[in-house]
């Protein structure tokens, strides 16, 4: 399944997704407008209701086919920026009596 571009963003769009999210926060927002126009608890019109829940499954399709094809960077300056405040800390200052490891003081 080739996917353009335009694809990604109007999926992106429709679930409502920012530039940056991981898969939980596309999977949170995915379940949440499923559950609010899913024919079954959506009150507004029934054909509109299921029109909508088609959009979201096929966004959600969309946007999940291109993570499982992205490929990831496990360079050491991409994962550094996404160290734990801890792991930064420690990284700059480890076992320093003044700035270390507050957790021993």
């Amino acid at each position: 399944m080739a996917i353009r571009y335009e694809d990604i963003v109007a999926a992106k769009e429709l679930l409502e997704i920012p530039e940056r999210a991981s898969t939980e926060k596309i999977k949170s927002n995915y379940r949440k407008l499923l559950n609010q126009w899913h024919p079954d608890k959506c009150n507004d019109n029934p054909e509109k209701c299921h029109e909508m829940t088609q959009k979201l499954i096929a966004a959600y399709k969309v946007i999940t086919t291109y993570c499982d094809k992205y490929r990831y960077s496990f360079t050491k300056e991409e994962i550094k920026k996404y160290l734990l405040a801890e792991d930064w800390w420690f990284e700059r200052f480890g076992n320093d009596p003044l700035w270390g490891d507050v957790n021993k003081r």
